[in-house]
This record gives structure tokens, sequence and C-alpha cells, in this order.
């Protein structure tokens, strides 16, 4: 059997391929040791990069409505409304960017990936986290326990998709006839939209409040503000702590920023930013862990080097997101394989570790709306047996050596 048979996403008839041999040894004596080094100093100056751009932006945005109003004397209030506009969707854009950016310097630090010193790590990544309303030491707790078990359907912590039992589909097998999926997923695209757009700028919140997409087997109302929650343990409640305080003295700042400035001003230089961190990190994450030609392991069958490549490389918006994300969603692969390997050495590994494994690498060049519109859509579950997709049909299904059908 050849691994990795063509991909066909269009049709009901999945392939099969052989899940991948390798243990996470090999594949690491695969890439050069250099390119495991972390340098502070780069580093610094990457954070210092995107703090610049985004003071640059910031005051750049100052000028905004001042120029807009020495505008409106000169060419008429409708056109000089309409530049206005277009000014602030333009800074949004840009500052929404640049703010992820330095969320991604934070998930950096999570890792441990930013500098050989923890202290560093966790004050950096404190620091950014806070800032963009993310309990940083809660969150990296999870998001290590989720690099540990990735694309494990019983133990891996976000993006765990739900299975035809669980949504209460009957198997076509076990009925006479065929079934008309368009009464359990045929909403109207404008329903959809709404859905996406929901998903797209309250699922980060979502999860840590709530756990929405987060392991199903946990306890209702587990969050990642409780010290008491299953996601921690008892010497990891003061850390959890820790975040709640930076957590809470966000909250204070921004209520003191909006009696002094403003609640809409506030808005419209921070919050609408902040809003498209998190459209641009839930964006990213699912392009990484959703497409109907990556697998999901059940027990028996996952290994932690297959639970690493069943994640997927993306063109996410060409050059402007390798530079303003740090080529977060370009070199995400090899980040799974060796998440303590710095983001400036991704680039180069990636090359190293696709040459080793092959077609076992996912790589995807569709334009990144159009793979999020036709993921969300296609995407809804996988099969009891193991399929995935809007229908229970996978583009690919694994099989290993020792159990057969792995998903």
């Amino acid at each position: 059997m050849t691994p990795h048979a063509p991909i066909r996403t269009t049709t009901t008839t999945a392939e099969l391929y052989k899940s991948m041999k390798w243990s996470i040894d090999e594949v690491r004596q695969a890439i050069p040791a250099r390119l495991f080094k972390r340098d502070t100093t780069r580093g610094l100056l990457c954070l210092a990069r995107d703090l610049a751009m985004a003071a640059t932006l910031w005051v750049l945005a100052l000028r905004i409505d001042s120029s807009s109003s020495t505008l409106s004397r000169h060419i008429g209030p409708l056109c000089a409304e309409i530049i206005r506009w277009a000014l602030w969707t333009t800074y949004w854009w840009f500052q929404g960017l640049v703010f992820t950016g330095i969320w991604v310097i934070g998930h950096e630090c999570g890792h441990g990936a930013f500098s050989d010193f923890s202290w560093a790590c966790d004050v950096i990544g404190y620091i950014t986290h806070t800032l963009l309303w993310t309990p940083y030491f809660s969150w990296r707790i999870s998001h290590h326990r989720h690099h540990m078990n990735h694309a494990s359907m019983e133990r891996d912590e976000v993006y765990v998709p739900w299975t035809r039992d669980e949504l209460g589909i009957p198997d076509p097998k076990d009925i006479d006839g065929t079934i008309d999926y368009e009464e359990y997923f045929g909403d109207t695209p404008i329903y959809t939209l709404f859905k996406l757009v929901r998903q797209q700028l309250l699922a980060f919140p979502a999860y840590l409040l709530f756990n929405v997409s987060g392991q199903r087997t946990y306890p209702k109302w587990t969050n990642h503000y409780d010290p008491n929650a299953i996601i921690f343990t008892k010497t990891q409640r003061g850390v959890v702590i820790m975040s709640n305080l930076g957590i809470l003295a966000m909250v204070l700042a921004v209520q003191h920023a909006s009696r002094a400035y403003g609640f809409m001003e506030v808005v419209k230089y921070y919050g609408i930013p902040w809003l498209c961190v998190n459209h641009w990190f839930v964006m990213i994450t699912y392009l990484h862990h959703t497409d109907p030609q990556l697998p999901h392991y059940r027990s028996g069958q996952w290994t932690f080097a297959r639970g690493a490549a069943a994640t997927m490389d993306r063109d996410f918006l060409g050059g402007m997101g390798d530079f303003f994300l740090h080529g977060v969603a370009h070199f995400h692969v090899v980040h799974h394989f060796f998440p303590k390997m710095p983001f400036y050495h991704g680039p180069e590994a990636t090359k190293y570790l696709r040459e080793f494994i092959g077609d076992h690498y996912n790589h995807s060049d569709k334009p990144a709306f159009k793979a999020l519109w036709d993921n969300y859509n296609e995407c809804q579950f996988v099969d009891s047996d193991g399929k995935h997709g809007s229908h229970g049909d996978a583009a690919r299904i694994p099989v290993t050596d020792d159990a057969g059908t792995a998903k």
C-alpha cells in the first residue's frame, strides 16, 4: 500500500494511506541541531519590531479623525467620511495583525522557545498575553497538553471533532435508504456566515471561559480561570491565580482608560484590534487542525509523531501573513513536532522535515478565507468508525500496521 494515495475531497470514496512509522527521535535526527538553538537577543529584536510597529500605527491613528475634519472643508463631508472609515479599517487590519504577532511571541514564550532562560520566557509571555486578555500560565498549561496529545480523539485539548454517534446521526449502513444530511447541516448561507463570524470573534474567549471546542470528557463548567479545574494540578493553582490577577489588572486598566478617554476611543484604538487578534488566532489554529485530509487517531493507534504530522501548513495571507505573524501559519507542522524550536528557524527546518517524512507532510496553498469557508462547511464530524467530513466522508483514512483503521 502506498502512503498517502491521491487525495479526493469531493468524492465519497476515501483513500487509504499508511500512518507514519518513524519515532519523534528519528525525525529529530533528520534536522540539524543548530536549528533547535534559541537566541534571546533575536527574539527580543522581533518583539521590539512588533512593539515599534504597534506604536507607529497607534500614533498615525491619532491623526485620522482630525485629518478627516480638515479634509471635509476641501472635499466635502461625504468624501471625507468615506476616507475616514477607510483609514480606520486599514488601521484595524494592520494593528490586528501586529497585535497577533505580539501574541505569537507570547506563544513562543509559553513553549520555552523564546529563550534559554525560563524566567525570561515567563516574564515576556505573561506581559504580552495579559495585554491581549489571555491568562498566560493557565493557557500555557492546557496548550502544552494539546501538543502532547494532538489528534487524539480521547486526550486532545481543543478542536476535538464531534462523532456521528454524539450527534445522533444514523449510519447509512444501519438504515434502509440514504440519509438527507441537509436536515442536519442544511443551514442557509447567511446563517452559516453568521455562525462562522461568531466563531471567529468569540471562539477563543468561549474556550477559555466555557471549554467550548475543548475536551468533552471534562466536567461541566470547566474553564481556564478556576484554579481547581480539572485542567490543572494542585501545584499549578498558584500560577493560575497569577494569570487571573493579570486579567483583573486589564479589567481595571480598561475601566480607567474608558473613564479618562471615553469608551468608544478605547474600542477604536484597542478593542477592535483585539477582536482581530481573536479572529486571526482562531482562523489560523482552526485551519491548522481542521481539514478533510487530516486524521484524528483513536486510542491504540495514536503516537506523538503521528499526531504531530496531523496538522497542515498554509500560505496564510502570503508574505503579509509570514511577516506579521512570524510564519506561525506557514510553518506549523514542524512546530508540532518540536514546540521548543524558535519560530525563526521554521522555514529551514520545514525543508528538512518535508524531505524526511515525504507525503506525510501536509501543505495547502488554497486561499485562507476560501479554506475557512470550505472546511467550516465540510468538516462537521468524524464518523464513528473513523471517517471525517460533513457526511462522514474522509479524504484519507489512515491505516496502521498494528490495528487497521486509525481514525
